[in-house]
């Protein structure tokens, strides 16, 4: 459990969220700072778009998923492994689910 603006908020062992629609970019910060990860326009670029994925398929995209699908969408670069995980070190697909208020993807560890 978290508590973010005097508001509890039930999370997993692994610190994803209980209830999806707890989600909010208040939490994400809180859950980025508790990483000491301070959250850029990159990740968030990253973040909703992994949201919005969610929104649409009901899964998280793994990290192979995902670097085909950011490929598709927003180019080579962001799509880079190196890159993706200078941005979520803890592991891109895993960490940007986490701070995106999903589950956590399939196939991760």
């Amino acid at each position: 459990m978290i508590v973010v603006n005097s508001k509890e908020i039930g999370t997993d062992a692994e610190g994803y969220l209980a209830n999806l629609e707890d989600w909010s970019e208040e939490i994400a910060s809180y859950l980025s700072e508790q990483d000491q990860l301070q959250l850029t326009e990159s990740h968030w670029e990253i973040i909703n778009f992994m949201r919005s994925y969610f929104h649409e398929n009901g899964v998280a995209p793994n990290l192979r998923i995902l670097q085909k699908l950011l490929k598709a969408e927003l180019g080579e670069e962001k799509a880079d492994k190196k890159y993706l995980f200078d941005l979520f070190p803890y592991g891109p697909a895993k960490q940007a689910a986490r701070y995106a208020g999903m589950p956590k993807p399939t196939g991760c560890v």
